[in-house]
């Protein structure tokens, strides 16, 4: 488990500020989508940011309840006949996870491919900027926070788009104007950025409030109307606090269907956490990599918790993952002061923040969809060929019409068709000599390597000691998929250099733009010639190391 650190305090509380702006309208919209309280959605949210956020090793991921859970979570609470029965079947389902992750189920993580997970990541862009015009325009047929294609009205996200431009509130369209104005210019103008103590998503958030006060206070008619507004529950003192909390029936440890809702949980849950540590990894600007098993425990331990005291089911959730990481995130302690914003703030100002428009925050969420689904991205892989960009493709397309989950089945199975189909490749075998600190580590690719070895690959490099210096060698190889290239390119430029590892790459082609030369020394061989209880043998090895 990686420490919380306060070297970089500034940025950190920066982001973990924008996160929480994020997260709360996120938190209540979740579990009025579910059926849930409202203030089940809180308690999973700080706990997801306190506990989770401490616990995890990622250094950007931000944990809490997930719209994917959604449809899950509604039907439930229907089958299972009450709330309380419910949170018992989520903290049977934190147990579960931790399991989980001492069974080290999370390596199925090192298995998706990167154009799959950037697929999904562009995916979930569409559908946050398609979900959040209807906010900026001040309607809000659905809460925030449901991120669903079809909805309960027998429309869908189209739909419901085409009838936002038919009921357009003026005053509501005004404030995301302002709020996407602001946001921009602190992105765009030098001295504005230099201001990191001061995020330009609090300021657009300020100017929302305070023009929507102002429209009040004059009478017009442009004022927004409460349902437009956070809705934060106010307890007015102990007793009515006490009353927001729900603890669990725990007779329903004996109930069947109790454990089934569990399993389901643990088991969704576990995946949609996988795929989100995935992708932040891949977002993460430093290309630190995350322990996907410590990260199924510390969810195990705060689903345990949030079935506890009365709080929806979380995973890591990539919206809030995305705007930590955008906002300039450097730590976990990211997560863990958007927990302790979000605890503070329903403890002490519920009524200021019941003032603030969703609008403003759909700006803030207009931008982050737009960055994650941005035309570069999908201008970059149709670059990269039909092996990359029609899995990449696929998986945004299904993601926007399905959901997540099914979104990424289906850019799998299209992966691997199109990795079956024209670059069946075997699997390499490795071993690993006995080296001492000065000596030169030298990898040999095989002579094909595909998707399907990024995993070895990953835990090899990830495992190399400081200061040491590595030789790359691809001389023998005919094919290289493209995960893998990306993964020793972002090793070489950024990974190996923040651990201090001279990084030399040899036989390269030159396309790859990865070319060097040099000469064998002690070596790591990746190829053919070594058996299974090699591979097993180093795996075992880096494991315990790594332990």
């Amino acid at each position: 488990m990686n420490q919380i650190s306060f070297k970089h305090l500034r940025s950190d509380f920066s982001a973990g500020l924008v996160v929480f702006l994020v997260a709360l309208p996120l938190c209540l919209g979740i579990a009025m989508a579910s059926g849930a309280p409202l203030f089940s959605g809180i308690i999973a949210g700080v706990i997801g940011g306190l506990v989770v956020g401490y616990l995890s090793n990622s250094h950007v991921s931000v944990s809490g309840p997930a719209a994917g859970l959604t449809a899950i979570v509604l039907t439930a609470i229907t089958t299972l006949g009450t709330f309380e029965l419910f949170l018992t079947a989520v903290l049977l389902a934190g147990v579960i996870q931790l399991v989980l992750g001492f069974l080290k189920a999370g390596s199925i993580s090192n298995y998706f491919p990167n154009n799959v997970i950037e697929g999904m990541l562009a995916g979930i862009g569409v559908i946050i900027f398609l979900k959040q015009i209807p906010h900026a325009f001040g309607y809000d047929r659905e809460p925030e926070g449901d991120l669903s294609f079809v909805d309960d009205h027998g429309g869908n996200t189209f739909t419901e788009l085409m009838d936002s431009f038919t009921y357009i509130h003026w005053g509501a369209t005004l404030i995301t104007a302002v709020a996407l104005i602001i946001l921009i210019a602190w992105e765009k103008i030098p001295s504005l950025k230099n201001l990191k103590l001061v995020p330009g998503a609090l300021v657009a958030v300020l100017a929302g409030l305070i023009i929507d006060r102002i429209f009040i206070i004059s009478g017009s008619s442009l004022a927004v109307q409460a349902e437009h507004l956070v809705t934060l529950p106010v307890a007015s003192g102990l007793d009515d606090f006490k009353n927001l909390i729900t603890l669990p029936d725990f007779t329903g440890f004996t109930n069947p269907d109790v454990w089934v809702v569990a399993i389901t949980i643990a088991i969704v849950a576990s995946i949609e956490t996988l795929l989100c540590i995935e992708a932040g990894d891949r977002m993460d600007v430093y290309k630190r990599y995350s322990s996907t098993n410590t990260e199924l425990k510390a969810q195990g331990i705060g689903n345990f918790l949030s079935g506890l005291i009365g709080g929806l089911p979380m995973t890591s959730v990539v919206v809030r993952t995305t705007a930590n990481i955008k906002s300039g995130a450097r730590t976990k302690l990211a997560a863990v002061i958007h927990g302790l914003l979000l605890l503070i703030s329903v403890l002490t100002i519920p009524a200021i923040l019941n003032m603030i428009p969703l609008a403003t925050l759909a700006a803030i969420l207009l931008l982050i969809g737009y960055k994650l689904a941005s035309p570069s991205k999908i201008k970059h892989f149709w670059e990269q060929g039909k092996y990359q960009f029609i899995p990449f493709i696929s998986t945004l397309v299904a993601v926007v019409v399905t959901d997540l989950l099914k979104g990424v089945a289906i850019g799998m199975v299209i992966s691997v068709i199109f990795v079956l189909r024209g670059n069946l490749k075997r699997a390499y075998y490795f071993r690993k000599e006995k080296y001492h600190d000065g000596d030169i580590i030298h990898i040999n690719l095989a002579e094909e390597v595909s998707f399907l070895n990024k995993a070895a690959i990953k835990l090899t490099l990830g495992h190399i000691p400081q200061h040491s210096k590595v030789k790359i060698d691809a001389s023998n190889s005919v094919y290289i998929a493209h995960d893998v290239l990306e993964l020793i390119r972002e090793f070489k430029e950024i990974g190996g250099p923040e651990r201090d590892i001279e990084v030399e790459l040899i036989g390269f082609q030159d396309k790859y733009n990865l070319e060097s030369s040099g000469n064998e020394d002690r070596n790591i061989f990746l190829n053919d010639k070594f058996s299974e209880g090699d591979q097993k043998q180093l795996i075992a090895e880096l494991s315990s190391d790594n332990d």
